[in-house]
């Protein structure tokens, strides 16, 4: 008559594990950002063919006869607009007319993405580009450009001068200038600065490899306690 012969084990428990254990084992959260820069346009041989296919006619007509000299026209016209306002004086005037004309660039060359007719044409190649990053094709220092950037300055200084160099609306006037200026710079071509930048797919960033089934689940609720195995789990 044989014997029956039995072994002790532990049971391994890792109910208890270490925080720092199951924080690796499930991932590290991730955080938003307060300020993030990103960069827009994809520059891949398919989208530089989808933008040459045909001319961007959204951003050709800066290049066009006219399109120059129609700056100084509508800073005139609206500067005899707002004159004809009773009571208004040539500081409040020409403070006006200085930022009416950098908020409607801002708003125009800066804010406002892609093409707002014939977008099928690209392919949606211009959809994340503001009008400034389709002028000229995204070249740097052109004339037009130039032109563009000198408006600005020219404006404001003829406004600083007419408001006889006050130091509220100096200060205000360069603000706006200042607002307007700095988008145009290439440095910033094709970036954009996010506030408050959170990551929406709600997923965790992966810290340990995953590991694949076993096929049963470890108990995690039982109690550490001893298991009978005898020589009937060897055969």
């Amino acid at each position: 008559m044989s014997r029956s012969t039995t072994i002790k084990l532990p049971v391994l428990d890792i109910s208890a594990a270490s925080p720092r254990t199951t924080l690796s084992m499930r991932g590290r959260a991730r955080s938003g950002s307060i300020v993030k820069v990103e960069q827009v346009g994809d520059r891949s041989i398919e989208e530089s063919l989808d933008r040459s296919a045909y001319v961007n006619i959204n951003a050709d007509w800066v290049n066009a006869k006219g399109a120059w000299l129609i700056h100084v026209v509508l800073i005139f016209f609206g500067k005899l607009v707002i004159d004809t306002i009773p009571g208004m004086t040539q500081q409040i005037s020409w403070t006006t007319v200085n930022l009416v004309y950098l908020a409607l660039s801002y708003l125009m060359f800066h804010w406002v993405t892609g093409i707002p007719f014939e977008n099928d044409l690209h392919g949606g190649a211009y959809d994340d580009l503001t009008l400034w990053e389709q002028i000229d094709d995204g070249a740097q220092y052109t004339p037009a450009k130039k032109w563009l950037f000198t408006v600005p300055i020219g404006l404001f200084l003829a406004s600083t001068h007419y408001t006889n160099y006050n130091p509220w609306l100096f200060a205000v006037n360069l603000t706006a200038l200042i607002l307007v200026l700095i988008p145009k710079l290439p440095q910033l071509h094709r970036q954009r600065v996010r506030f408050m930048s959170e990551d929406l797919s709600g997923a965790t960033t992966p810290v340990t490899p995953n590991f694949p089934p076993s096929g049963t689940q470890s108990p995690l609720s039982e109690k550490p306690g001893l298991v009978d195995i005898n020589e009937r789990h060897f055969q």
